[in-house]
């Protein structure tokens, strides 16, 4: 059995690592899969893909719905392509709520990077995720590395404060802001700022270069309010346009810069560290979900515990812990 194992993780990962981007589909799509059956050879392709050890930057991209984080990922991923890097966009869609798949195709959205062959798109549904990150973002993270991708770029759905989530899977977060429609008060909000190591004003294609100009002094002066970041910097504020080209250079050299600064200085490791121990935590909160709604115990109590909830008969936080006193005792007696 563990030679048949090692046999089908070789099979996935050695056209992986020559950069074959059909096989990096295949096996983001096998550690995405929710089949019991397929997390064994999932859990031993990460372990041998996490042994590639290839350095990588991995970029954050959020900010509010709208406000062009697709568009500017086509444009600065063919930027960072040009000098000389290998892009994957990880672009994590809102599920739907029926089908359970991605509902917004960004990946229709980014022309450019779709026709490079130094370019690697993936949309992965969010699955009711909360955070605006999918649950298999990090794994898929390792198979982009693995294969030879240096910049991950992660596009997250752009929810709101729990946008912070997409903080443990990165080294550098850029958060995308529009001028003079209420992101300077909204952007104040710590969750969101906190999280940010460049800040970028989009759409300052136009007239409205006053606008965006005190749309950045603003934010500016409410970044000085807050907390610096654990590296001791703050957020550097930039105007560019998707739609020009404007501003995309400056602000690809200023994540390279904060990417630089953070690697030098030791704070890139110290992240991923803290990073790795959060996820450890969440990996074991998972596997406890997992167990409890598998539980043979559990299969049989819900449906009636959660009849009777609806029948008023029960109110849900003693339906609640009637599940869990049995389920503890169950585990108390094995």
């Amino acid at each position: 059995m563990k030679d048949q194992l090692s046999s089908e993780v070789n099979e996935l990962l050695d056209p992986l690592r020559e950069g074959d981007r059909v096989a990096l589909g295949r096996a983001i799509t096998l550690v995405e899969s929710t089949r019991a059956s397929d997390r064994p050879l999932a859990r031993a392709l990460i372990h041998s893909a996490l042994q590639e050890s290839r350095p990588s930057v991995r970029i954050g991209i959020t900010g509010i719905p709208g406000v062009g984080k697709s568009t500017l990922i086509d444009v600065l991923g063919s930027h960072m392509i040009k000098a000389g890097h290998r892009i994957a966009v990880l672009a994590i869609d809102p599920s739907s709520t029926r089908g359970g798949g991605s509902i917004l195709g960004d990946k229709t959205r980014m022309e450019q990077l779709a026709g490079e062959p130094n370019a690697f798109i993936r949309p992965s549904p969010t699955s009711g995720t909360l955070g605006g990150v999918a649950r298999r973002t990090r794994e898929a993270v390792i198979l982009c590395e693995a294969a030879g991708y240096d910049r991950i770029l992660i596009e997250t759905v752009g929810v709101g404060q729990s946008e912070a989530a997409v903080d443990h899977l990165t080294d550098l977060n850029l958060l995308l802001m529009i001028g003079g429609t209420g992101d300077g008060l909204q952007g104040i909000k710590r969750g969101i700022m906190e999280a940010a190591d460049v800040i970028a004003i989009t759409k300052t294609d136009g007239d409205n270069d006053q606008r965006n100009q005190r749309a950045s002094m603003d934010l500016r002066q409410a970044i000085s309010l807050l907390p610096p970041r654990d590296n001791g910097v703050r957020p550097p504020v930039l105007l560019c346009s998707a739609l020009t080209g404007k501003g995309i250079p400056e602000l690809a050299a200023a994540l390279e810069e904060a990417a630089s600064r953070d690697l030098e200085s030791g704070h890139q490791l110290l992240r991923r560290g803290d990073q790795d121990q959060w996820w450890m935590r969440s990996t074991i909160e998972e596997a406890l979900i997992d167990d409890f709604y598998n539980s043979p115990l559990v299969k049989d109590l819900m449906p009636e515990l959660e009849a009777r909830v609806r029948a008023g008969e029960i109110g849900p936080f003693d339906a609640a812990e009637e599940v869990l006193r049995r389920y503890r005792e169950v585990g108390r007696e094995s």
